[in-house]
């Protein structure tokens, strides 16, 4: 295992600058993920440089939740290649029967991809501290006092260092979901994967964790971000990907995207969502 001996607000040692000048952490090519007769993903590519933030957007159903699973390996894609800090997902079979041949592998990527879900996914038996130590002393098998220091120090970073004792119930969902950050950082991945993690938040308390997203793209973390948040996208974004229908329908830096987009499509999600 690596050394574990830097900063709170450094991933694991990268080969590269901090801002994409090595191979990608996530190269997506090609992707195909259907649901029997329901094709979600109709071969989406994308890339997401080291240090740089990657939106998705898009409308209800156009994919971009299943894209983010199909990366973390959380659903299996048909078809279509997936690679990690340059290293393929080495997949057995074919179409609806194509799996990972390797749970080692699995494991490992999964390990380096923290995902934060919607709905927080804290465990309700275990105390804030103890949610955001499990993975690290479980999955990795670290120090346990090395841990709980930074895990400690990432609940103070992400302004709930004194809630450490205190249950998921005893917290406002806002608070909650920054605890699902400090979980996710705790691991120290290369890439966090965020998936809608402020449209289960009144419009008061994502602001909270908003900042906190603002914070990390700041430290220029690699990060894939589903959200259905614009202002949020054109904030941190160094590229947003449009999806519609399972597929790519516009990509490019926040300011063009926003700004000066290119498709009816797009002009017209953006109007709607804009409005709302």
């Amino acid at each position: 295992m690596e050394s574990q001996n830097h900063t709170i607000s450094d991933t694991r040692p990268d080969p590269a600058d901090g801002r994409g000048n090595a191979e990608p952490v996530i190269r997506i090519t090609g992707l195909y993920k259907a649901y029997g007769q329901l094709e979600v993903l109709k071969g989406v590519s994308l890339t997401a440089p080291r240090g740089h933030v990657v939106s998705l957007i898009g409308s209800s159903g156009s994919g971009k939740s299943t894209l983010l699973r199909c990366c973390n390996l959380l659903e299996n894609s048909q078809q279509g290649e997936i690679v990690f800090d340059g290293e393929p997902v080495r997949w057995k079979g074919k179409g609806a029967n194509r799996v990972p041949a390797d749970r080692a592998q699995v494991t490992r990527f999964r390990t380096n991809l923290s995902m934060v879900f919607q709905q927080f996914n804290l465990w309700a038996h275990m105390t804030i501290l103890q949610n955001v130590m499990e993975a690290p002393l479980t999955v990795l098998g670290e120090n346990r006092a090395e841990v709980e220091s930074r895990a400690r120090a990432l609940l103070d970073k992400v302004g709930i260092g004194d809630k450490c004792d205190a249950w998921p119930a005893q917290l406002s969902g806002g608070q909650q979901q920054r605890a699902a950050i400090a979980r996710a950082l705790c691991m120290q991945p290369r890439a966090l994967l965020f998936d809608e993690p402020t449209s289960a938040l009144d419009p008061e308390l994502q602001q909270e964790v908003v900042k906190v997203i603002k914070d990390l793209a700041g430290e220029h973390r690699t990060m894939l971000l589903v959200t259905h948040d614009m202002r949020l996208a054109a904030d941190v974004s160094d590229h947003v990907v449009f999806l519609h229908q399972g597929l790519v329908c516009e990509e490019g830096p926040p300011d063009s995207l926003f700004g000066a987009p290119q498709t009816d499509r797009l002009r017209q999600f953006l109007s709607a969502t804009m409005a709302a």
